[in-house]
C-alpha cells in the first residue's frame, strides 16, 4: 500500500516526491517539471529508483 501512496505523490507533484533524496534531486526533478509536466515524472520515477535516500546513509 505505500507503494501506492508513493505513485500517487510523484504523480502528483514529482518535486515533492524526491524531498528524502537530496537538494541536487529535488533542483533538477522541479525544473523539468517546469518545463513539462511529463519530464517531471520520469524524473522523479528515475531518481526514486536509482538512488538511496540521503537520511538512511
Amino acid at each position: 500500500m505505500s507503494q501506492i501512496k508513493w505513485i500517487i505523490l510523484t504523480i502528483c507533484c514529482p518535486p515533492l516526491s524526491v524531498v528524502g533524496y537530496g537538494m541536487r534531486n529535488i533542483l533538477i526533478v522541479s525544473l523539468l517539471t517546469l518545463l513539462g509536466w511529463i519530464p517531471g515524472i520520469v524524473a522523479a520515477f528515475i531518481v526514486q529508483h536509482s538512488n538511496i535516500p540521503e537520511d538512511t546513509i
